[in-house]
């Protein structure tokens, strides 16, 4: 049950951040065996002032930067997330057609307690 947070520029057409939620979704699909239809994501989009980046770890990034962080339960393992990061940033490659430089990922590990999906219940 992953939580996806999207965030990127303004101005991308809809078509463009449709692709993204299908990239990752599909992704996700691939490598963590997210059942079909959970599909839990949110993009956010913000004006120049308001998205920041750099050229850390020696990544030459551009405007096209799509920040992605996904929380999941705590039982996915390394190996896992490292075909998850690599699935995500072949298939954005595909379509829309962002560069590998303007992927950035990070994934949270929460314990199922921590959920509660609807009608108030703990998940665990």
């Amino acid at each position: 049950m992953p939580l996806v947070h999207i965030s990127l520029r303004a101005g991308k057409s809809e078509s463009y951040r449709q692709a993204i939620f299908d990239a990752i979704y599909r992704a996700m699909r691939e490598t963590l065996a997210v059942p079909e239809d959970d599909q839990f994501m949110t993009i956010t989009e913000h004006d120049a002032a308001n998205f920041r980046y750099g050229k850390a770890f020696g990544v030459d990034r551009s405007q096209d930067l799509v920040y992605i962080q996904i929380t999941v339960f705590d039982t996915r393992t390394a190996a896992q997330k490292s075909a998850l990061f690599r699935r995500i940033v072949e298939l954005l490659g595909d379509n829309p057609g962002v560069r590998p430089e303007d992927v950035f990922i990070n994934v949270l590990d929460s314990a199922k307690e921590n959920w509660s999906v609807g009608h108030g219940a703990q998940f665990a």
